[in-house]
């Protein structure tokens, strides 16, 4: 009995330092990655996302403020019309119509930094979907984070109803570091 439980004493830490202690390469899957809209005020939140599972950079840099350009079309399966826009800054892009691979390539391709894709169910307000390479085996090198669908909503109306080309970000947020009754978290997602 007690070589077993040496062995499984043994085991266990062997998994806890190959979960926590190896260095990684960024974000781990199922981590959420967070980002605050500074412009406009009304949407002055901090909101959460995931990175994706299989592919895509990570954030090695921290930019305190960074345009997020929603894309047009929404989608970005192919040639943006506002590509020059995207260049240096983050694109929103909408889930749909190709895979979510395909549009972090047509971002990367047009010169973004990253691309956050929100879920096309605008009504989504917690389910975090993983987002996977697809079968075609490229390769994408611009982080790439899965918004959830109300989120980008959000945002994305009150742009439309400000008649604003993007808001101004700050990401990734260190959120350990703001006192609790200091975060500005969206009122319509529950954490």
């Amino acid at each position: 009995a007690g070589l077993g439980a040496a062995m499984l004493l043994w085991l266990w830490l062997w998994l806890w330092l190959c979960v926590c202690c190896c260095p990684a390469r960024g974000l781990r899957i199922h981590e959420y990655l967070y980002f605050q809209v500074l412009s406009p005020g009304d949407i002055r939140y901090i909101f959460t996302a995931t990175p994706a599972k299989d592919f895509g950079g990570v954030f090695n840099t921290r930019y305190d403020q960074i345009h997020l350009v929603p894309a047009d079309p929404p989608e970005a399966c192919g040639e943006l019309n506002n590509g020059v826009f995207i260049q240096d800054q983050i694109a929103l892009v909408e889930r749909g119509g190709c895979s979510f691979l395909s549009k972090t390539r047509v971002i990367q391709e047009h010169g973004g930094r990253a691309v956050i894709i929100a879920d096309n169910a605008y009504d989504n307000d917690s389910f975090y979907i993983e987002m996977i390479q697809d079968s075609s085996r490229r390769t994408a090198d611009i982080p790439a984070l899965f918004l959830l669908g109300r989120d980008g909503y959000m945002i994305r109306r009150s742009l439309e109803q400000h008649g604003l080309p993007w808001a101004v970000i700050s990401i990734p947020v260190n959120v350990t570091s703001i006192p609790t009754y200091e975060m500005m978290q969206p009122p319509w997602t529950f954490w």
